[in-house]
């Protein structure tokens, strides 16, 4: 039976009991299991697990604020109170009070408190499958808490127990340093106890693990450890490019070698406007589509997350990554063989004329019910390429630079059969620059830019209205100061 989270969960409910805040899991009768009689048998255990699971099916959010936030992208959709956060985000105008920051926030925590619940009575039960479950949990634990401190910077660190209420006026906000460690901690654990492969579709294996703490490792620029858990994932993960850029986020070829980490959706009735968190189906290629159409290969959607002419003109001559990844939408109509009859409108939130190909939501991949709920396309968080490029900056950027090794995988990314681009030969930060270069093109509208810029210290150079020293981080959700009534700073200049 599938979990529920009320879209409204508090953070105060994240920091103490998940049962007593939200169904934990669904079980017949309602509200007959509590953590005295939970935690019997290895069956428990695994429902508990994919409960944990269950926020991360929120995570359009942060592929939406990833580009938008950026030079990537613009909000979009039906007008400038249509998803107003994301407008404030877009603008850089975002303070406390934002819907967008406050989700994610609640959602994440709420992941948080429920691998929390498992590690809580992880005693309870010896049996032959703890050892993977346990594994699971400590990476969804580490992926919520790297999402909090990417967003957020210095959070509440909460592990292994529930927060009586009692306590939750005195939690700190605990330095970004130390959330990174848990989350280390967290993701080597997951590593160790996983294999890297697994038989279940959208279980975290051991390259999901590793791949993830690269990226933590990168995030902190600990390049040298980046570049020994990398090379790992490389060159024992077993997984590969795939062979046709065009075709990669089409549902078809889910699972492929390239894919590292994905979160799975599928394309029936869940959830709802009021209720994003209970969503089967992944919310961001629905509200992708372009808003308004009738005509070929694509479906009507809300025409969020549009890519910039900015981006569109990154894009070397010739890339075909450039057409994989944007829709031109003129371009598009006018090659078709009855172009007077596609029809299509703009919102007043914003057009640029393109949208995000890769999550652009198709007439051939339609979810049941509400579609611009359900699409069965899954979110693929880290790929092989990203894995390579992420190799090649940590190579390129440690005290003992490797640029020979660095500038092998930027290679093997661009001169692929299904990319053809010409090899580089580069040294030193005209390196480091063509690599940063490479993974605004390769990974356009994967959510991926903003935080990027920030990292490399280029985030004021690119991006409009973006304020140093304030915009590195977005601020806490102001209901959650007053909630937790723990006397919380809010980040600097909000």
């Amino acid at each position: 039976m599938k979990k529920t989270l009320k879209a409204g969960t508090l953070f105060i409910c994240g920091l103490m009991a998940a049962v007593s805040c939200d169904d934990f899991v669904n079980v017949d009768p309602l509200y007959t299991r509590s953590a005295d009689n939970f935690f019997r048998t290895p069956t428990d255990y695994q429902q508990a697990l994919t409960g944990a699971y269950d926020p991360m099916q929120t995570s359009y959010l942060d592929l939406w604020i990833g580009e938008i936030a950026s030079d990537n992208s613009i909000a979009g959709g039906e007008g400038v109170t249509d998803t107003e956060g994301l407008h404030q985000i877009d603008a850089m105008t975002h303070g406390g009070v934002n819907n967008e920051l406050r989700s994610l926030w609640r959602w994440m925590y709420a992941g948080v408190t429920r691998t929390n619940y498992i590690f809580e009575n992880r005693d309870k039960l010896e049996f032959d499958d703890k050892a993977r479950i346990m594994g699971e949990a400590s990476f969804l634990r580490g992926y919520y808490y790297f999402e909090l401190v990417k967003f957020f910077g210095a959070v509440p660190l909460i592990v292994d127990r529930q927060l009586p209420p009692g306590e939750v006026s005195s939690q700190v906000r605990t330095p970004a340093t130390e959330v990174y460690a848990q989350i280390e901690k967290d993701l080597q654990a997951a590593a160790d106890a996983l294999e890297w492969t697994t038989p279940v579709k959208g279980r975290i294996t051991k390259g999901a693990a590793l791949a993830l703490l690269g990226k933590a490792y990168l995030y902190q620029n600990k390049f040298t450890e980046a570049a020994t858990v990398l090379d790992q994932v490389i060159n024992e993960g077993g997984y590969d490019l795939f062979n046709n850029f065009e075709t990669m986020f089409r549902v078809v070829n889910e699972g492929s070698k390239e894919t590292v980490f994905d979160i799975e959706y599928v394309g029936v009735e869940g959830g709802s406007y009021g209720c994003f968190v209970c969503l089967e189906g992944f919310a961001a290629v629905g509200f992708h589509g372009i808003r308004g159409y009738d005509g070929p290969v694509y479906a009507d959607g809300n025409s969020y997350n549009l890519p910039t002419k900015d981006l569109y003109d990154a894009f070397e001559s010739g890339d075909p990554r450039r057409d994989a990844s944007i829709l031109d939408i003129e371009a598009f109509i006018a090659a078709q063989e009855e172009p007077g009859k596609i029809k299509y409108v703009t919102g007043a939130g914003g057009h640029t004329g393109y949208y995000n190909k890769k999550y652009l939501k198709r007439s051939d991949e339609l979810g049941l019910g509400d579609n611009d709920l359900t699409s069965p396309v899954n979110h693929k968080v880290i790929r092989f390429a990203d894995v390579l490029l992420m190799a090649a900056e940590a190579h390129n950027r440690k005290p003992s630079a490797n640029d020979n090794l660095a500038l092998q995988y930027l290679n093997r990314v661009r001169t692929r059969p299904s990319v053809g681009m010409a090899a580089l030969n580069l040294t030193g930060t005209a390196l480091t620059e063509a690599i940063y270069r490479e993974r605004r093109v390769e990974l356009a509208g994967e959510g991926l830019r903003f935080f990027d810029l920030v990292r490399t210290g280029k985030a004021a150079e690119e991006i409009d209205g973006f304020e140093a020293g304030k915009h590195e981080v977005f601020p806490i959700p102001q209901d959650e100061i007053d909630l937790a009534g723990a006397d919380w700073q809010q980040n600097p200049k909000y």
